[in-house]
């Protein structure tokens, strides 16, 4: 099952909050939805979970429009907002008990008792959700979201108030999640999108400024691209900046470089041939990846 999203905007007023942005994330893959505050990230989730309408544009859940099928829609997804809206004076078992009802799995006990443990909520299932910390009352969240074992989960923020050992356990269960299911996740936390996602989306001011697998969004630069090469002796600096396509050499010691280079050019046979022509050998060569967090900046500033 996928999450189509096609021409999509939403306006307030005089304000488009969501300008015309198109994406697909698919079955069995994690995808990353990232943006600074007021990017457009929530309002997005919000319109393909069936919470607002679209001003123009669709989102199609597996060929469903959510303007159309809402009902049929709400029974495949399963949806952890931002500010998680909680009934604090239930018990938490309670609470998930209800949740369960209202996807038709009364007395589904055998569930719930999976889900429950499943999200570490064992020992505090005893607890009224207002008891009960922010970390624990994300885990409430996140269980009510895959009570009724959806086919796509919309996370937002998901992270949230966890501690860093939590964190750890909620991230396996998302991780496990995405092998067999449709997962947008929402965060600020780079480092779990370098660790969950297979695919990052990046929205600034409700504009999609990137689409692509997190691989290549560490590799991919408008304007250049580094390479890091330890050749099996010393080496012309001079020499190497005369090939085609590069921009700088950079001598980190005696036998390693830093080759910045047009896009536009692939580097490595020359590079080669230059190494044999010289009477030298390429011990290794890789290309550098940016940060995702100077990735980010680049494209949000």
């Amino acid at each position: 099952m996928s999450v189509s999203v096609n021409n999509l905007s939403k306006q307030y007023g005089k304000q488009l909050v969501v300008d015309d942005i198109s994406f697909l994330a698919e079955k069995g893959k994690i995808t990353g939805f990232l943006g600074p505050n007021g990017a457009g990230k929530s309002t997005t989730m919000k319109i393909a979970t069936c919470f607002i309408p679209a001003t123009n544009g669709t989102v199609e859940i597996e060929g469903l429009n959510v303007n159309n099928n809402p009902i049929e829609i709400k029974r495949k997804i399963g949806y952890l907002p931002e500010h998680n809206p909680l009934y604090l004076d239930m018990y938490v078992l309670e609470s998930l008990e209800f949740t369960a009802s209202l996807y038709g799995q009364r007395n589904n006990k055998a569930r719930i008792a999976s889900v429950i443990e499943q999200v570490g909520l064992g020992k505090e299932q005893g607890k009224k959700v207002g008891q009960l910390s922010k970390g624990y009352r994300q885990r409430v969240g996140l269980a009510q979201a895959i009570i009724h074992d959806p086919e796509v989960l919309i996370l937002d923020e998901p992270l949230t108030g966890l501690d860093p050992n939590q964190i750890v356990e909620i991230r396996s269960l998302i991780k496990d999640l995405g092998k067999n299911k449709t997962v947008i996740f929402s965060t600020h936390i780079m480092q779990e999108v370098q660790y969950l996602c297979d695919k990052v989306i990046i929205i600034n001011k409700g504009k999609i400024v990137a689409d692509k697998s997190l691989s290549d969004l560490q590799l991919s630069d408008d304007n250049s691209k580094i390479v890091l090469v330890e050749f099996g002796k010393s080496f012309d600096s001079q020499s190497l900046n005369s090939l085609k396509g590069v921009i700088s050499v950079i001598t980190q010691s005696i036998t390693h470089a830093k080759i910045t280079y047009s896009p536009e050019h692939d580097i490595r046979p020359d590079l080669f041939n230059w190494a044999q022509q010289n009477n030298n050998a390429i011990l290794s060569l890789r290309a550098q990846e940016e940060s995702l967090e100077t990735i980010f900046q680049k494209l949000t500033s």
